[in-house]
């Protein structure tokens, strides 16, 4: 995405790593979830015009093939060490490893693409 557009991300699930703070400090517009990941929820997140949803706990990716039937064109990102189950790899498009790349990185890598 051009630098020069505004992304908005979607970041739900514990955030210990504090990516969403980090996503700001790159200018990104950051809504964050803090409840259980419905159609509703995600819906009322904003998920249509997302540009990337980000997930930090494994047990929301139940929510992943919702959130691609609403949005075929967001990009899902895993931001946890727990496995990523096998029904979700088809949809996540990156999965990342906080204890392998820092949130600084992971937001600055994400804003760049």
């Amino acid at each position: 995405m051009n630098n020069d557009e505004s992304q908005m991300f979607l970041v739900a699930g514990p955030d210990e790593n504090n990516l969403a703070a980090e996503l700001m400090d790159c200018g990104v517009d950051i809504r964050e979830i803090n409840e259980m990941l419905t159609h509703e929820s995600l819906e009322a997140a904003g998920l249509a015009t997302a540009d990337t949803l980000v997930l930090t706990a494994m047990d929301d990716a139940s929510a992943i093939p919702v959130a691609k039937e609403q949005n075929p064109g967001v990009r899902v990102v895993m931001y946890t060490s727990d496995s990523l189950p096998e029904f979700a790899r088809g949809q996540t498009d990156l999965a990342i490893d906080p204890a392998l790349l820092n949130a600084t990185v992971v937001a600055e890598e994400l804003t760049e693409s």
